[in-house]
């Protein structure tokens, strides 16, 4: 898992409410076994005009114009923020997949829900909660200033703006931990790995029978 420490990056504004994960990544194209490809179908029924299905060159269909992604202006961005209730609706883990690898490295919201917050911890991607407020004047901010950027700053836990205010926000400590030093799950579990080899081998040595039921 990438690695999170501070990260700069342009903001794109998606202002809308209780985006759930069917509009984040359809159902469609859930149908995959492999964790990589969803980036072109983030937002997919709003990117484009046309349905999208498994294998569509993205290259092939009709962007909507209107859609905030599909702007020019926000081309590149790396920092999504949205209103209340972000990732809302089914627990699907493909949602952050999705956002990760179309570029996005933060989300920002006013609340998000649960287990799509913990699924973007897990997968690399910082939610930040930031008051109604500040969320408010941050798209009322991008709407005159092209080019709006915010910095990102895990280690001290704030959001900086271009004027250089600091917003600060909450993480859990070992989320924290995880992100700054870029270890999911297994990678976590793999610091352990010589104390495993280590139980693994006495284990055997003390109930031999058992290489035949793994070996099964």
């Amino acid at each position: 898992m990438k690695s999170f420490t501070v990260h700069r990056g342009l903001v794109a504004p998606l202002d809308r409410a209780n985006v759930d994960t069917d509009a984040i990544i359809p159902k469609q194209f859930l149908k995959s076994i492999l964790r990589t490809g969803f980036g072109p179908n983030l937002f997919d029924e709003w990117r484009y005009l046309d349905k999208g299905e498994p294998g569509h060159d993205p290259a092939s269909r009709q962007p909507n114009p209107d859609f905030v992604l599909n702007q020019p202006k926000y081309a590149n961005a790396s920092i999504l923020i949205a209103r209340k209730n972000f990732g809302c609706g089914s627990s699907r883990e493909h949602a952050p997949w999705a956002l990760d690898q179309y570029g996005f490295r933060v989300v920002i919201a006013p609340s998000f829900a649960d287990i799509f917050f913990n699924n973007c911890f897990k997968n690399g991607l910082l939610p930040i909660v930031l008051d109604e407020a500040d969320i408010d004047a941050i798209f009322r901010e991008i709407e005159v200033a092209p080019g709006y950027a915010l910095t990102i700053d895990l280690p001290r836990q704030v959001v900086v703006k271009p004027d250089g205010q600091e917003l600060s926000f909450d993480v859990q400590a070992f989320r924290k931990y995880c992100l700054v030093n870029g270890f999911d799950d297994i990678e976590l579990t793999l610091r352990n790995a010589d104390e495993i080899r280590t139980f693994e081998s006495v284990r055997l040595a003390r109930m031999p029978w058992l290489t035949h039921m793994m070996d099964g």
